[in-house]
């Protein structure tokens, strides 16, 4: 018998998450058994020292669609990358962990209620609230979001919240030219997307600020700051030659 295809692949890149990813999973198998249309969860867990790998997959039997893949190497972008491309739904939607958005806004990103390539979650998009966000992280980021406007991405108020959803086209055509594996892939991911003319929508959102956050602040700033300029460099190199 032929198999209905997939609409909507959620992808959980996943280290160390053990703390969270059983109640994580429980909310969003719970939000896609109520939804009227077919989907999917993968769960990327990369380089984990935990029981992530093993507290996910328990959940295998509660909901046939779930996928959970061991990658051995570590990193954010890496772990997202390999999500995406193994992902068989038409819109594939990226998710972070600690579900600081509310998982019941991924309807939202989808149409009917929204059409473009690419949707983005943002915390400074009109709608937006943040709760219980330190001031100094709140204003770490936004000096940060003014650097990526700077070097890659004018006229995006948020690039880096950890809710983005990509249509299966956009999601072929970027993600195999990425080259950055840590924090800043979604910089790299959508400097293409606007060098290729994709659309691009960011959607306000309410965020509720993790204490558990995986980003250290000081490290991975710089690390990010010269991620900012290698995909400049990229760009000048053709790395992100568009693809006919």
């Amino acid at each position: 018998m032929p198999v209905d295809p997939v609409f909507l692949s959620i992808i959980f890149p996943a280290y160390n998450e053990e703390g969270r990813v059983s109640d994580t999973l429980i909310k969003t198998i719970t939000f896609l058994k109520q939804q009227p249309f077919s989907s999917e969860i993968i769960v990327v867990e990369n380089g984990s020292s935990d029981k992530t790998y093993s507290l996910a997959r328990s959940f295998l039997p509660e909901f046939p669609n779930l996928r959970v893949i061991h990658e051995t190497r570590r990193g954010k972008g890496l772990a997202v990358k390999r999500g995406m491309l193994e992902a068989a739904g038409q819109y594939r939607f990226i998710c972070d962990m600690d579900l600081s958005m509310p998982i019941d806004e991924v309807s939202r990103f989808i149409p009917p209620q929204t059409e473009a390539d690419i949707v983005i979650a943002s915390r400074e998009a009109a709608g937006a609230r943040r709760y219980n966000e330190p001031q100094y992280r709140h204003f770490i980021g936004r000096v940060f979001n003014l650097i990526v406007r700077w070097i890659a991405l004018p006229g995006f108020q948020d690039s880096q919240c950890g809710f983005k959803c990509f249509s299966a086209q956009a999601a072929s055509r970027l993600f195999p030219l990425q080259t950055i594996n840590g924090w800043t892939f979604d910089v790299e991911i959508l400097f293409i997307a606007r060098k290729f003319g994709l659309s691009i929508r960011e959607l306000g959102i309410p965020w509720y600020h993790s204490p558990l956050s995986k980003v250290n602040v000081l490290r991975d700033s710089y690390q990010m700051l010269i991620d900012l300029f290698r995909i400049r460099w990229n760009d000048l190199l053709g790395k992100y030659a568009k693809k006919i």
